[in-house]
């Protein structure tokens, strides 16, 4: 049977404010990637969701990010590698000692927003996540986009690399996600995003932006938590896999501490 991990953009409220429902989502997903507080997320809001993941057998990823609260991580920082991997290891341990107390622990990193582009082609900055992921435990997994320097370069220090696709998105005909400030890069047709799933699941080609057709390999799919109407979005996603005949699983259910 062929099987695919669901993952979704959790735990990215701050304080009073929250931004999608977390708790509908970690019933349809198999993994988390929960925000860090570095662009979003505080120290009850990381346990809170850390704790119902763990509750609900979801692995636990985190999602590091650049510090930018006010920019919510979609801003490209310039930050020197060494500090940055320093602040990669700061979010990841600060996660899975929250996570730790609800029962569960931290399985896999993921960059969000400008540090996830960034890193697709930054020498300097993918080697510094890899280096923060590598000190704080080798046995963390990796995810990314197919091809980029991030996982490139996990591989090469001995981290298992685990390729991923967005459910909502769209992509350009090199295979990269289109920047969100251009038309169309967000989909929202929530049969449409699911008969694309089940189409990359399975090894057939999804149409790029041009309409073109592209095919794309993947361990894992995202759907985006703060997407309008995300929760209908991930249901038929979910519900769309099943009834092919895919297995939803997670990659990964925690690290070698």
């Amino acid at each position: 049977m062929t099987s695919i991990d669901l993952n979704s953009d959790l735990g990215e409220g701050f304080g009073r404010w929250e931004l999608g429902d977390d708790e509908a989502l970690l019933g349809i997903v198999t993994s988390a990637n929960v925000a860090c507080g570095y662009h979003a997320g505080d120290a009850s809001t990381m346990r809170r969701t850390t704790a119902s993941a763990a509750a609900r057998g979801v692995a636990i990823g985190a999602q590091v990010s650049y510090r930018d609260l006010p920019g919510f991580g979609r801003r490209f920082l310039d930050v020197d590698p060494l500090t940055l991997a320093d602040e990669v290891v700061h979010q990841i341990v600060a996660l899975d000692g929250l996570a730790r107390v609800g029962g569960g622990e931290v399985g896999y990193v993921k960059p969000h927003g400008a540090l996830h582009h960034a890193v697709v082609d930054h020498e300097a900055q993918a080697g510094a996540v890899v280096a923060a992921v590598r000190d704080v435990d080798p046995g963390l997994a990796v995810l990314g986009l197919p091809g980029s320097r991030l996982l490139r370069l996990a591989e090469a220090a001995g981290l298992r690399s685990v390729t991923e696709a967005f459910a909502d998105r769209a992509y350009t005909p090199e295979g990269m996600l289109v920047p969100r400030n251009r038309r169309g890069a967000v989909l929202h047709d929530a049969d449409q995003i699911a008969a694309r799933c089940v189409a990359l699941v399975v090894g057939e080609p999804v149409s790029d932006v041009n309409g073109d057709r592209l095919l794309l390999r993947a361990e894992s799919i995202c759907v985006h938590g703060d997407t309008p109407g995300a929760v209908l979005i991930a249901r038929k996603v979910r519900a769309a896999l099943q009834a092919a005949g895919v297995e939803l699983r997670a990659f990964t259910v925690g690290g070698t501490r």
